[in-house]
C-alpha cells in the first residue's frame, strides 16, 4: 500500500447523497479475483447508457477533472452492502482521499485498509468545498495527514478526525498484509520452533 503523507489535486465534485456500494462498483463485476482492474468500473452505470455510450454530463466523463485525486460528495457516502470492492475501485481509478459529512461504516474501515483517506466535514462545509469544484477551473485540494487538514488557495482550511491507528498504518503504508509482515522474523521463528516440538519427534 501506497504511504500517504500530503496530496494536492483536483476535488472531483459528486454532488450525491447515499452513494451506495452497488453503484461504486456494480455486483457483475464481483465475479473478478484480483484486486486490481476495477477502476474501469468505477460507477460503471452512471457513466454510460445501457448501450455504453458515456454519459455527458456525468462528473468522471468530464475533462475538467481528469486525473483528480480528491472526490469530494454528500453524507452517507458508501453506504449498501460491505464489499470492499468499492474501496479496490475508487483507489484503482485513481482517487487517495475522499470528502463527505458521513461515511458507511463498513466502507469507512475498508477504504482506509486500502490507502484512502477518508475526510469527515460538515455539511456546510462540504457544500463550499462541492461549490468550487464545480465553479472554479482547475480547483485543488490539499490534504496533509500528518496535521490532518484540508485546505485550498483560497483561504479555506479545516481539521478533519482520524483513528491513530488509521493514521499510522496510512502514514506507514501499511495494509493488514503489512503489518504482519512486520513481524516475519518472529512469525518464522515461532514456526521453527512449533515443527521442532510437533512435527519433528520421533514416532
Amino acid at each position: 500500500m501506497e504511504k500517504f503523507t500530503t496530496l494536492t489535486s483536483l476535488a472531483l465534485p459528486l454532488d450525491r447523497t447515499n452513494v451506495d456500494t452497488d453503484q461504486i462498483i456494480p455486483k457483475q463485476f464481483l465475479k473478478r479475483i484480483e484486486r486490481t482492474g476495477y477502476g474501469e468500473f468505477l460507477f460503471y452505470d452512471w457513466r454510460q447508457t445501457p448501450d455504453g455510450t458515456p454519459v455527458a454530463g456525468f462528473e468522471l466523463n468530464d475533462p475538467r477533472w481528469k486525473g483528480a485525486q480528491v472526490l469530494v460528495a454528500g453524507k452517507n457516502f458508501g453506504c449498501g452492502s460491505s464489499r470492499e470492492h468499492a474501496a479496490w475501485a475508487l483507489a484503482d481509478f485513481g482517487f487517495r482521499v475522499v470528502v463527505a459529512p458521513s461515511f458507511a461504516d463498513i466502507f469507512f474501515s475498508n477504504a482506509g485498509k486500502n490507502g484512502i483517506v477518508l475526510v469527515r466535514l460538515d455539511e456546510a462545509q462540504v457544500e463550499k468545498l462541492l461549490a468550487n469544484a464545480r465553479t472554479i477551473a482547475g480547483y485543488k485540494l490539499t490534504i496533509s495527514l500528518e496535521e490532518q487538514t484540508i485546505s485550498d488557495e483560497l483561504g479555506f482550511k479545516a481539521s478533519f478526525e482520524i483513528d491513530p491507528f488509521r493514521k499510522y498504518c496510512l502514514l506507514e503504508g501499511l495494509d493488514d498484509i503489512g503489518l504482519t509482515l512486520r513481524h516475519a522474523a518472529e512469525l518464522d521463528a515461532y514456526e521453527k520452533k512449533h515443527d521442532a516440538a510437533f512435527w519433528l519427534q520421533p514416532q
